[in-house]
């Protein structure tokens, strides 16, 4: 036991500082490439909104204004505030669209959201910082073998985490350019 908590406290950091400082090639899928990660989800369970509320760590899955799905969520290490620049580590909010997907992303799937929008980079660039960018929705660090770690933690760089199982759910109802609000 001990020798696996040392192990994981050496490898632990490498993944916090992948939410918005390392791009990710976001690109069309094949439908071919996730349908063994999706099978289970029924096409007429895509979703029109999704809805992050920060403080409350819950993001819900919305179609014409009945959340179908609630999933608990990790946030940014510091996630009290809307992100004001690259490396603070805060979750963004406001509105976006998910704007991308990667399936071959350091994380178990990953959803890109269209953050930073036109105001934000407005915001930076009048107190002379970078945004900051990169921000997904996604599962855990691929070979992580528990999610015992990450749960109730906030660990990621802005990003908005879940796990393996509810990524794949969430991969297969949540389309490209669906709106997503994300809440204090």
């Amino acid at each position: 036991m001990r020798r696996r908590t040392f192990a994981l406290l050496l490898v632990f950091p490498a993944w916090l500082g992948a939410c918005d400082r390392a791009p990710e090639a976001a690109r069309p899928t094949p439908p071919s490439a996730i349908a063994d990660r999706t099978d289970h989800v029924d096409r007429a369970d895509h979703v029109d909104r999704v809805v992050v509320e920060k403080a409350a760590r819950r993001m819900h899955l919305v179609r014409a204004g009945v959340t179908l799905k609630t999933y608990r969520i990790s946030l940014g290490r510091d996630p009290i505030g809307h992100k004001e620049q690259e490396g603070d580590s805060r979750t963004p909010e406001g509105i976006y669209i998910i704007d991308a997907r990667n399936p071959e992303s350091r994380f178990h799937l990953s959803l890109r959201v269209s953050y930073p929008n036109g105001v934000d980079r407005r915001r930076a660039a009048a107190r002379g910082v970078s945004p900051g960018g990169d921000i997904f929705i996604h599962g855990l660090p691929n070979g992580t073998a528990a999610a015992e770690p990450f749960a109730g933690r906030d660990w990621t760089d802005g990003c908005i985490a879940v796990s393996n199982g509810e990524i794949r759910e969430i991969w297969a109802m949540v389309k490209d350019g669906t709106t997503i609000e994300i809440r204090p």
